[in-house]
């Protein structure tokens, strides 16, 4: 088996996949006070809760936005599945190029992968996360660029932070468009504010050489909340996207058996 984590600034994706596909799933929280023996108790109890133990474990793979987790998670790795994790960067073998300055992000990398290698090119992928990034990925397989605006659990938050009279809420789609207390409001401003943002950055791509016909694809946990306003411009959503794509990275730069062929 195969362990898959994408390391976000929220939550850590876990996977464990065989070698076609991801068969179990779980996300913990991202916590960087966390020791390696922390970390490694916590797998512990979720595999074998679903009969499984470290031995089982052939390979790990770790994509990461949160660089002062790494040490922590590559030294658990190392003392509890003896072995030696692969983490996604920029060196990795992967079956896109790549064009982009300064460092591409591993989850926007493993996003751009699984989307290319599952859906076609052109391709635009959503990640409605911590943060809210968008990429692109044409039809020849070329990783173009992208935008990164703010996510909604992170405005939310900042509200809370910043304004002495706005509390934290939830976030759900509110009755109207139109709130009539300051919970309402501040509902419909997030929701519907990052439905539109989101829609509005989209269709911009589609204007650009080659993303006419784009195919678009959302993923992340609040992916579904925004196509609950608004679906018409997300063709697919997929939120094991991270994971199917650290799953083809791994076999790619290990056996070399995967080539994107679109």
């Amino acid at each position: 088996m195969i362990l898959l984590m994408d390391v976000g600034n929220t939550n850590i994706k876990i996977g464990l996949a065989n070698d076609k596909k991801t068969v179990k799933f779980w996300r913990i929280a991202t916590d960087t006070t966390r020791t390696a023996d922390e970390f490694g108790m916590t797998l512990l109890d979720l595999l074998a809760v679903n009969n499984y133990k470290f031995s089982d474990v052939e390979g790990i793979i770790i994509s990461s936005v949160v660089p002062s987790i790494n040490y922590t998670l590559e030294h658990m790795c190392s003392y509890y599945f003896k072995c030696k994790p692969i983490m996604v960067g920029q060196n990795i073998n992967t079956c896109i190029k790549i064009d982009y300055a300064n460092g591409l992000g591993g989850d926007r990398i493993v996003n751009a992968v699984a989307a290319y290698e599952n859906y076609g090119g052109p391709i635009i992928i959503v990640d409605c996360g911590t943060a809210t990034t968008f990429g692109m990925v044409n039809a020849e397989g070329v990783f173009v660029g992208g935008m990164i605006a703010p996510g909604i659990k992170a405005s939310m938050e900042s509200f809370a932070r910043t304004a002495a009279k706005l509390p934290r809420i939830e976030l759900v789609k509110p009755e109207n468009v139109v709130g009539k207390d300051t919970i309402s409001n501040m509902q419909s401003g997030l929701i519907y504010g990052f439905t539109g943002l989101t829609s509005y950055i989209v269709n911009q791509i589609k204007q650009q050489p080659g993303f006419a016909g784009a195919k678009v694809v959302a993923t992340g946990g609040m992916s579904q909340l925004i196509t609950q306003i608004d679906d018409k411009f997300i063709d697919i959503i997929d939120r094991a996207l991270s994971l199917k794509g650290l799953l083809i990275l791994y076999k790619l730069n290990t056996k070399g058996d995967i080539q994107c062929e679109k």
